[in-house]
């Protein structure tokens, strides 16, 4: 179940959704401090976590699904974002650096194709990083946030569809250990939220961050089959009998 742009929007507009933006951001700076001189895309609606990168990269772009629809990204500069087929993205091979999918794999169809053709895109030195929602977490509970929408996952669950998807995850992360309450005074102590959560090891996260890399395998020539060599035979005219010889 894909959540429309404009109610993505509204979430990353409220408290909640400031604070929310404020911890992620934490745990993908903690994975990539920089992206200086790379190539970064990001997948889904990622717009309010690519500001960390992008006066830095040499690149940066947001696709958004084309059932989810698109905003203008950043609002007072040329646009970045754009509207597209998540399973036929319009990038060469091997274009990109980093890729940052937020509110993609949970809302997709068919996730296994949609990391398919970012592995395609992806360089073979990249890296991918994954946004899920925690299946245990509480953010799932409710659908007064995008967290609660769309399929969430486990660790093992994500850990299977990467593999199926030729990624190896190279590094996890937790974010949102705060209950996903609209109250101020709960809000303003999201920081300590994290940090207990954080020393606990809880298992009730509302997201998951996995880092992946792109499995490269080396070609294997095909074996050339060895021709099996079969004798000419060359054909023999006979003669036929005569009447005369077969009445004989």
């Amino acid at each position: 179940m894909t959540i429309d742009v404009i109610d993505l929007r509204n979430f990353y507009s409220q408290r909640i959704g400031i604070v929310a933006r404020r911890l992620i951001n934490r745990g993908v700076a903690r994975h990539w401090p920089h992206a200086d001189g790379m190539r970064v895309l990001g997948l889904g609606y990622p717009t309010p976590y690519l500001g960390i990168f992008r006066e830095h990269c040499e690149r940066c772009i947001a696709f958004m699904p084309a059932a989810q629809g698109v905003l203008k990204w950043p609002s007072a500069k040329p646009t970045l974002a754009t509207l597209v087929d998540e399973f036929s993205l319009p990038l060469p091979d091997a274009s990109v650096d980093r890729v940052l999918l937020v509110h993609a794999l949970e809302m997709s169809d068919d996730p296994e194709n949609l990391l398919r053709e970012v592995w395609r895109v992806l360089a073979p030195s990249g890296r991918m990083l994954a946004i899920v929602p925690n299946r245990r977490g509480v953010w799932t509970r409710t659908d007064t946030t995008p967290f609660g929408h769309g399929r969430p996952y486990s660790r093992s669950q994500i850990t299977q569809l990467l593999r199926q998807t030729w990624f190896t995850p190279v590094g996890w992360g937790e974010a949102l250990f705060i209950p996903p309450i609209d109250n101020g005074w709960l809000l303003q102590s999201a920081a300590a939220w994290e940090r207990v959560g954080s020393a606990l090891s809880s298992p009730f996260p509302g997201v998951l961050l996995v880092e992946a890399t792109k499995q490269v395998y080396r070609a294997i020539p095909a074996k050339r089959e060895r021709k099996r060599l079969i004798p000419r035979i060359e054909p023999v005219f006979v003669p036929t009998p005569s009447r005369r010889d077969r009445l004989r």
